[in-house]
């Protein structure tokens, strides 16, 4: 008889202790893996809900501008020497290091036009990624074609539009394809036109006022990215917007901390309730400890013999920790998404990391009792018959 066979047979006879040391740790176990995944999740859902913010990068004129405003009052400005941004230029980005982290470029014109007797803003821009750039719009009607336009909610308000009216901007007949509803932003007051209708009305082919870059992904260097553009764009001023990216970076980054402090601190309970019941075990194991130093076994045979006992219970609690703890994700997760599914993947890394925490777990947690137990007297042991 191996002392493996030992092992498993103990582990037979004392089924109760086993279960409760099983217990133990795949409690531990499991709360670290449903903390670990849940953060995992999160992030993943939180990068991909931060990819639907748009762009976070602007690339602008460079100006001498002397702003004057503000609290949101506007009083003018002083211009020096401002540059234009000419539209091929834009190609120049994807050539950067981090292009491949580039989701959309959009240009766009800006100009002040007259429709009837009123000054109104006309935008153009690119639709084909204003999705990337403004997926928080929602359009009545249609996105505008060749001779269309996009109105505000605002602007339709005060210019009394509707979707299929015809107006005259800077003498040229446009055609309302659709109408923006309220984003609470400046949107709202401007006219929406395709890129190349508003350079031909505004008479600046090849030439835009700004661009939109949506740079916004898992582990982009913004920053980086921000000086990459910049050198292929010299005559440019390009700036990050970065105000929500960091504030749920953060806000992640110390919903991460507080996942692997807690994480700690259940398995360290986890430890203590598979040392406390070990050495329990050993206590009731008195006799049968000098039985075997009474017939030849070593002090390392009996150690070896409760590490064994160890092992297996750990290795039982580490494959069933991985599972419960995944459950408990799925249990937990609507609460953090807003009931929305997201979808939750098996990790390989993480089941493996999970059953070498436990085994480690466990051996540590019983290496003072088998100590104990291969320290013995076996003459005091035999007593205890």
């Amino acid at each position: 008889m191996t002392l493996t066979d030992i092992a498993l047979r103990n582990l037979k006879r004392r089924k109760s202790k086993a279960a409760f040391v099983l217990a133990g740790l795949m409690i531990g176990v499991s709360a670290v893996v449903g903390f670990i995944s849940l953060v995992e999740t999160l992030t993943e859902d939180i990068n991909h809900k931060l990819e639907e913010y748009g762009a976070n990068i602007l690339i602008l004129p460079k100006t001498e501008n002397l702003s004057l405003t503000y609290g949101g009052l506007s009083l003018g400005g002083i211009l020096f020497d401002m540059q234009e941004i000419r539209q091929k230029d834009l190609e120049k980005i994807r050539d950067v290091k981090n292009a491949q982290n580039v989701a959309a470029v959009g240009p766009m014109l800006l100009g002040g036009v007259e429709v009837g007797n009123r000054k109104v803003l006309l935008a153009g821009m690119d639709f084909g990624v204003f999705q990337f750039l403004r997926p928080w719009w929602k359009v009545q009607g249609k996105v505008p074609y060749r001779d269309g336009v996009l109105a505000g909610s605002e602007a339709a308000r005060i210019l009394s539009l509707s979707q299929g009216d015809r107006l005259r901007v800077n003498g040229r007949e446009l055609i309302v394809s659709g109408v923006l509803e309220s984003t609470g932003s400046q949107d709202d007051q401007i006219l929406f036109s395709r890129l190349d209708t508003a350079q031909e009305i505004l008479g600046k082919e090849g030439r835009i006022s700004m661009a939109e870059v949506a740079a916004l992904c898992a582990g982009c260097p913004i920053e980086e990215m921000v000086r990459q553009i910049s050198e292929a764009l010299p005559g440019a001023n390009v700036m990050a917007i970065k105000q929500v990216v960091m504030g749920r970076l953060e806000s992640l980054d110390h919903f991460r901390k507080a996942a692997y402090l807690l994480s700690a601190v259940v398995a360290l309970v986890g430890s203590l309730v598979v040392l406390v019941t070990m050495m329990a075990s050993v206590r009731e194991r008195t006799a049968e400890i000098g039985i075997f130093r009474a017939i030849g076994f070593r002090s390392s045979h009996v150690m070896r013999i409760i590490l064994l006992e160890a092992t297996i219970i750990s290795i039982l609690a580490g494959a069933l920790g991985y599972f419960v703890g995944l459950a408990a994700t799925k249990i937990a997760l609507p609460f953090f998404t807003g009931g929305h599914h997201v979808p939750i993947l098996l990790d390989p890394v993480l089941a493996g990391a999970a059953l070498v925490m436990a085994v480690i777990l466990g051996l540590a947690a019983s290496f003072y009792p088998a100590r104990l137990a291969a320290r013995l007297d076996p003459n005091e042991a035999l007593r205890a018959l």
